[in-house]
């Protein structure tokens, strides 16, 4: 007997693979094609239990894959993929500071100079857009948990919100913020980030899709309870956790 997306029951969700679960999420829409008295409830429920299936599968411990230099895809072939056109200003870029508020001790404007100060890191890793394609890149800058303790960020806080200059804005919860694979990254090929790669900073998380790495940064913003607006991709239907 089959189960409908909106009725798994735990001890169901609990036998079903992270694959299986995620395979669920786009039969959603299709059903709501059929049903369009129930789309938003079937919709909702189907990136849930995707939610649910990237959350429940989370390790700290486990890595998204690493590479040689020799398997990075050069740089020109590196797409840029922007949901509005957006190019920083002088003034954006010598006047950037990094807004940090919420449940941190030490809330204020950090300069780039003090994020580049924490240990930096560089990885070749895979980016994984939601449109279908994926390249391997190399990434630098300091972990993202390495800037949240600088600021003194509630480790029992759940999620850390994002804005950026173009209007973009994202969340996160805080396990994927403390992975050690996600970064703040001012440096993409050992180059300060282009403004299409979103400079001065950018997010840069291997563990999720790649609207979860937010380019043009300038906030952040710790708490417990997330804002009616999530994300910009999140809002329009996409999945809120968004893991891999």
């Amino acid at each position: 007997m089959s189960t409908s997306p909106g009725r798994i029951t735990g001890r169901a969700f609990r036998r079903m693979s992270r694959r299986e679960l995620l395979a669920l999420a786009p039969l959603a829409p299709l059903a709501a094609l059929a049903a369009p008295g129930i789309r938003g409830s079937v919709i909702r429920a189907g990136l849930s239990l995707s939610d649910r299936a990237g959350e429940s599968a989370f390790s700290p411990e486990r890595m998204a894959p690493t590479y040689a230099d020799a398997d990075v895809t050069p740089f020109e072939r590196f797409p840029l993929n922007r949901f509005v056109e957006f190019e920083p200003s002088r003034a954006d870029l010598e006047g950037w500071r990094l807004s940090v508020d919420g449940q941190v001790s030490k809330p204020g404007d950090y300069t780039l100079e003090q994020i580049m100060a924490l240990p930096k890191v560089v990885q070749n890793v895979r980016h994984i857009c939601v449109e279908g394609w994926n390249v391997i890149g190399t990434f630098g800058g300091a972990r993202l948990a390495d800037l949240l303790a600088l600021v003194g960020a509630d480790p029992r806080a759940r999620f850390v919100e994002v804005g950026c200059l173009d209007d973009y804005y994202s969340s996160l919860d805080m396990a994927s913020c403390l992975h050690p694979q996600t970064l703040a990254c001012y440096e993409m090929y050992g180059r300060p980030l282009t403004a299409g790669h979103g400079a001065p900073l950018r997010l840069h998380l291997p563990i999720k899709l790649g609207y979860k790495s937010s380019k043009h940064v300038y906030s952040l913003r710790v708490t417990n309870v997330l804002r009616a607006e999530r994300g910009f991709w999140e809002d329009q239907g996409y999945s809120w956790y968004a893991g891999i």
